[in-house]
Parts: structure tokens; C-alpha cells; sequence
């Protein structure tokens, strides 16, 4: 299929200079039902290994937007978050862990969320297309100076930096903890906010759920699945040695929609016999091109490739309660050999992602649950794996309203501290063609020859 249907997308590299004046914490508004020393259970799904970090995300507002609002931008903010914290109280807690290794959290006298005022001289139109991410817009998330990589314990589970532009133009940095929410409970949060900044009281449908004991192992635990998704794998290729011995760089591409529909064409072939989503298919598409441009060795070298299953509607047993924001994600896992993926055709990869996504279940979340609870892994394994996120349903732009109509853009920012990583996001505020924006990390070397496979489908099934 011609490569018009994907385009190659770039960002500028910038130097934005930040001004931080302030940094506040903000504490719930009212009482919560919980005291100092109190704890808060977190499930295992809430404390696998992979939910142990932040989730940065950045929402750009234009200025004229914000012409209508009669507040300031920072006390809007601050006193929704304050409104919105009573509900959602455990955003203003610490995680603590227990002497098993298991997370929970804790309540102090100096807790709260971290809201940082910052400005820059900067106009929005000098930061480049503000449709697709990029890396270098990584100064308006805070960071705290010297804070080590993946840290969660002793911080503020939310922290949100509010850059103002010489333009009038603002930016909102996020940071939420993923131990508490998975990207449908931060979609229900940021909803939360925005609609409480958006009306001056608070607004919160549905009232948030905790009830994170729904997910307490059985006793004795019954684990009922291998989880391969979880296992150490021995590196025997060629695979993490290209990924890793120089830095990657980001890749973005915007694929229409007609793209999409070709690929699921091509994977459901007659001989295919299955009907497969649209993720199944591009996910598919996006792993053949991936190994393909790595040049991966050993052919018989088998290779993973992961992605989140939303398990919500799976569970009957009983059913969450409507307003439940933590993590109800599986981590579905489908493998193949590198000739398989070089040389075989993309309605077999298919089959292989589709088998890995309708394969989670209702019992294979408890197997999940435990597992971590025999084995509690304690770091993530990459060896022979791409994993894929898809947020291409989440309802990013609708939820972050917060009196100034839909953000510019809403999203991600870099994906590079994760190289075997790729990230299905949706085109943009203004965009109802149905076109996705597919971010992965590739060393340079590879990045012409992934552009070409990602392209050339229709060559060669």
C-alpha cells in the first residue's frame, strides 16, 4: 500500500527555559476517612512490578481559550485538586513497603498532592507540532533534583506542574502514580478535576470505588497458568545488544485509517478462519516490522510480545462496582519464533496476538494475582520482548475540559527510557478521521528499515 497512508513524523529538538516560582502542596479540602498512621490495601495487580512508576502526560491549552475563564489558571487548578482530593483521598497518601516487599499506602500529617507554578518565556507556536509528542518537552513534568529513576516510595502519588507561556498559552504536566490507577481510573480522575475546575464545585461521577480487597489472593494461592509474561528468559539473540548499545530514538508515524482497515483486511485472509480487532492486526503488523529491522538473531530465537488486557468486563464474580479506579489490567502475552515473524504471514501473527488477548480471563486475572503473590517479581524482564500500549480508546481529550474546551494535545511526552516499547495514541483534538499515531524506539540504525516494512504491507502477507 502506498506510503501515503503513513506518514513519517517529526519534532524539533528544543531548549525550553522553565522559571519554577512555586511549588504547593495540596491537601484534600475536607475530612477523609482516614488518619494519620492509617494504611490503604493495594492489590497485586496494583503492585506488579511494571505499575511501579509514574505516568507522565502533558496537555497543552491555547491562549485564547483561557480568555473566558474568570479565575486564575494556578487557583483554579489548586483549588479543584483540594476538591477533588476529598473522594479521590488516596492520591494524597505515600506508598510504603511492607517488610514481604508488598506496597501500601500510608497516611501523614504532611501528605498531599504537589502542584509546581512554573513560566516560561517561550510562546506555545515555538514548541513545534503540538499533535505528537515529544522528548524534549520533558521540563514542563516536574522532577525532583536528583530523584532516582523509577522511584514511587515517599513521593506525592500526584504531581501536576503548571507552566504559563509568554503567549497566555498553558501546560499541564502530570504525574500519576500507576500503583493507583490504571489509564481508565486516571481517565476518571482527570474527568474529576476538569469538570470540578470547569463548574467551581465538585464533580465526581461516578463517586470514586476503592475496594482494592476484591483482588486479595486465594488462600492457599492457586496459580493456573505458566504466565510466560513474567518469566526470565534466557538472551540468546542478537536482540538486546542492538536495542541498547546506543540511545534510541523516538519514532512517530500518523496511519490513517484506511491504512488500519488494509492490514485487518490482509490479516483476515479466508484461510484465516478468525475475526480479529483492528489492535490485533496492526499489533501484528507493528512486531513482524520491528524484528524484521532489527534483524534479529538466532532465526529459532523465540520472542515475546506483551500488551495490557482492560479485564474490567471479564469479571462476573463478583462484578467491580461502577467508579472502581485501580488497576484491572492483565498482562497478555502472545510468542513466536524469528523465522515465524520473518517468514511467516501476518494472519499468523494475528492469530498469535488474538489467541494472547481472548485468552484472559476472569481466572487468568486471579492466576495473576497469584502468581505475584508466590513469586512477587521484583524487576521487569526484557530479554526478547516488545511491549505495546494502546490509548487510542481512553478518553484523553474529552476528560481534560477544565473550562477551556479540549487541550491541543494530550498525551505522552517521550517513550525512550523504554526502548522495546511502542505506544498506539490517538491523532489529535481535531482529528475525526480515525487516524492513530504509532510512537516506537529504535536505534538509528534501524529506523529507515522499519519505516519501509511499517509501510510496505500488501507486498507480502
Amino acid at each position: 500500500m502506498a506510503s501515503s497512508f503513513v506518514q513519517e513524523l517529526e519534532f524539533p529538538i528544543l531548549d525550553i527555559p522553565i522559571n519554577i516560582v512555586r511549588l504547593r502542596h495540596i491537601s484534600p479540602a475536607g475530612p477523609i476517612p482516614v488518619s494519620s498512621g492509617d494504611s490503604l490495601y493495594l492489590s497485586n495487580i496494583d503492585d506488579m512490578i511494571g505499575a511501579r512508576v509514574f505516568t507522565p502526560t502533558v496537555y497543552f491549552y491555547r491562549s485564547d481559550c483561557l480568555k473566558t475563564s474568570q479565575k486564575p489558571v494556578m487557583e483554579a487548578l489548586s483549588r479543584a485538586l483540594a476538591c477533588v482530593l476529598v473522594p479521590y483521598y488516596p492520591l494524597s497518601g505515600r506508598l510504603k513497603e511492607t517488610d514481604c516487599g508488598k506496597l501500601e499506602v500510608v497516611f501523614g500529617t504532611e501528605n498531599g498532592a504537589l502542584m509546581v507554578e512554573a513560566y516560561s518565556e517561550m510562546t506555545l507556536a515555538e514548541l513545534g507540532d503540538l499533535t505528537i509528542p515529544n522528548p524534549t518537552w520533558a521540563p514542563l513534568i516536574y522532577r525532583f533534583p536528583d530523584e532516582e529513576p523509577y522511584r514511587v516510595l515517599d513521593m506525592p502519588l500526584l504531581i501536576a506542574q503548571v507552566t504559563i507561556f509568554s503567549c497566555g498559552g498553558v501546560s499541564i504536566g502530570l504525574r500519576l502514580c500507576h500503583c493507583i490507577c490504571d489509564g481508565l481510573g486516571a481517565m476518571q480522575f482527570l474527568d474529576a478535576w476538569a469538570a470540578t475546575a470547569k463548574l467551581g464545585t465538585l464533580v465526581a461521577n461516578p463517586m470514586p470505588c476503592w475496594e482494592r480487597e476484591i483482588f486479595r489472593p486465594r488462600d492457599p494461592p492457586m496459580v493456573k497458568y505458566p504466565h510466560i509474561e513474567f518469566m526470565k528468559v534466557d538472551d540468546g539473540s542478537s536482540l538486546t545488544m542492538t536495542l541498547w548499545q546506543e540511545k534510541p530514538d523516538m519514532k512517530c508515524y500518523r496511519v490513517s485509517r484506511e491504512f488500519q482497515a488494509r492490514v485487518k483486511s490482509l490479516a483476515q485472509t479466508k484461510n484465516a478462519k478468525f475475526a480479529c480487532t483492528t489492535f490485533d492486526a496492526m499489533a501484528a503488523h507493528i512486531w513482524r516490522s520491528w524484528v524484521k529491522a532489527l534483524d534479529v538473531k538466532p532465526l529459532e530465537y523465540k520472542l515475546r510480545l506483551t500488551f495490557s488486557v482492560n479485564a474490567r468486563h471479564k469479571l462476573k464474580n463478583p462484578p467491580l462496582k461502577d467508579g472502581f479506579y485501580g488497576n484491572v489490567l492483565c498482562v497478555a502475552c502472545a510468542i513466536s519464533s524469528v523465522y515465524e515473524l520473518v517468514n511467516g504471514s501476518l494472519a499468523d501473527t494475528t492469530r498469535l496476538v488474538r489467541e494472547a488477548r481472548v485468552g484472559i480471563s476472569e481466572e487468568y486475572l486471579r492466576s495473576t494475582i497469584d502468581y505475584i503473590e508466590v513469586e512477587r517479581p521484583r524487576r521487569l524482564e526484557f530479554a526478547g520482548k516488545l511491549t505495546i500500549t494502546q490509548w487510542t480508546r481512553f478518553p484523553i481529550y474529552e476528560s481534560a475540559d477544565f473550562g477551556w474546551g479540549r487541550p491541543v494535545y494530550a498525551g505522552p511526552i517521550d517513550l525512550t527510557p523504554t526502548p522495546q516499547f511502542c505506544l498506539f495514541l490517538p491523532s489529535g483534538e481535531a482529528d475525526p478521521s480515525g487516524r492513530m499515531v504509532i510512537c516506537i524506539c529504535l536505534p538509528k540504525s534501524a529506523t529507515s528499515k522499519f519505516t519501509e516494512f511499517l509501510c510496505s504491507v500488501g507486498t507480502s502477507n
